[in-house]
């Protein structure tokens, strides 16, 4: 098995992708607006890739959020907020925000396992600061530790109830960031006592199946190389420290944050302790060069791997509620109108 996680150029497989997924036998797929037509189209895709590796718990991805962070659309998919409400509702009643947050990722989840994908890059954990960079921003749930932990942990609960898993992001935290990682490298010169706020999240959280890394260099930690392809980050930081032992990806490692070309990256962040490369666009020959230069996944990552889709389903396990689905909107709905009558 390939360690990675590659994209999808449309709304089906076109032969060459076919085939060469076939062949590489890649961990998982990753999906975006581009791939997400209709429901039926959606449906109809993943059940292809499934048909490929001939397993029902395959990792197929997505970027489902809420807010500006979506890839299933409204008017054929719901409509969900982004963090920050959650956060405002937070400040006026902590219970009724992580009822309403529940809700929603329950709801989320219910649409994701509908269209057959088994694992959403949600919630972010990074504390929002005053600098965090918009490429945060109103992603975030909050700016106390604790409170994006609450938080951050109900959609992780809200998610697997519909058997669906959700994932730690972004290892060992974006909100120092005054840098989009997509455009260039982030630089955190704060000192390791600092950072112990940043890791709080992820260490109250550190039995959540799936992570993902972050393409900044923390100086305190390695003044040289990026989380993602940082030994000392990866072992001394995300491993032990915040005692983090699923599956870790990198965040899309395609961002102008990393140097050299996509193989190389991709072969210094599995070198460096990360379990998969998460490649997102596409692109075939990016793809053949990632599979030509990894090695095959070893066994402790398969075992993370087996973990972290254990609690995944597709068919069978859950019904398909939509009934529900509304009603968890309205609830949802109900309780953040809250904040909105307070304010």
């Amino acid at each position: 098995m390939t360690p990675a996680i590659f994209g999808i150029a449309g709304t089906s497989l076109s032969p060459d992708e076919r085939a060469f997924f076939r062949e590489a036998d890649p961990v998982g797929y990753i999906l975006f607006a581009r791939n997400c037509e209709t429901q039926d189209q959606l449906r109809a895709l993943t059940d292809s890739l499934r048909a490929i590796h001939g397993r029902d718990r395959l990792l197929i991805s997505i970027d489902q959020e809420g807010g500006r962070v979506v890839r299933m659309k409204p008017p054929e998919w719901a409509r969900y907020p982004a963090g920050e409400a959650f956060d405002r509702l937070y400040q006026l009643a902590p219970a009724s925000a992580i009822e309403a947050v529940r809700a929603n990722a329950r709801a989320m989840g219910q649409e994701l396992h509908r269209a057959g994908i088994t694992v959403n890059y949600h919630a972010p954990f990074d504390v929002r600061r005053p600098e965090t960079d918009q490429a945060i921003g109103d992603r975030a749930l909050g700016s106390d530790p604790m409170q994006v932990a609450a938080l951050g942990r109900a959609v992780l609960d809200g998610l697997a109830s519909a058997g669906v898993a959700g994932c730690l992001k972004h290892m060992p935290g974006h909100g120092r960031a005054t840098a989009d990682s997509h455009k260039e490298l982030p630089v955190v010169d704060a000192s390791d006592a600092e950072l112990e706020a940043d890791i709080a999240p992820f260490r109250a959280l550190a039995g959540a199946p799936i992570g993902m890394s972050a393409h900044i260099r923390f100086t305190a930690w390695d003044a040289e190389r990026p989380a993602t392809q940082s030994p000392f980050v990866i072992q001394q930081i995300i491993r032990e420290r915040i005692g983090f032992d699923g599956l870790l990806l990198t965040d899309d490692i395609d961002m102008q944050a990393l140097e050299g070309t996509i193989p190389e990256r991709s072969e210094r962040a599995i070198a460096a302790g990360c379990d998969v490369v998460l490649n997102c666009w596409a692109k075939l020959d990016d793809m053949q060069g990632i599979a030509n230069v990894l090695p095959a996944m070893p066994p402790v990552a398969e075992d993370r791997l087996a973990m972290a889709l254990a609690i995944t389903t597709v068919s069978g396990e859950h019904a398909d509620d939509r009934a529900e689905q509304l009603a968890l909107l309205d609830k949802r709905d109900a309780l953040l109108g809250l904040a909105e009558q307070a304010a």
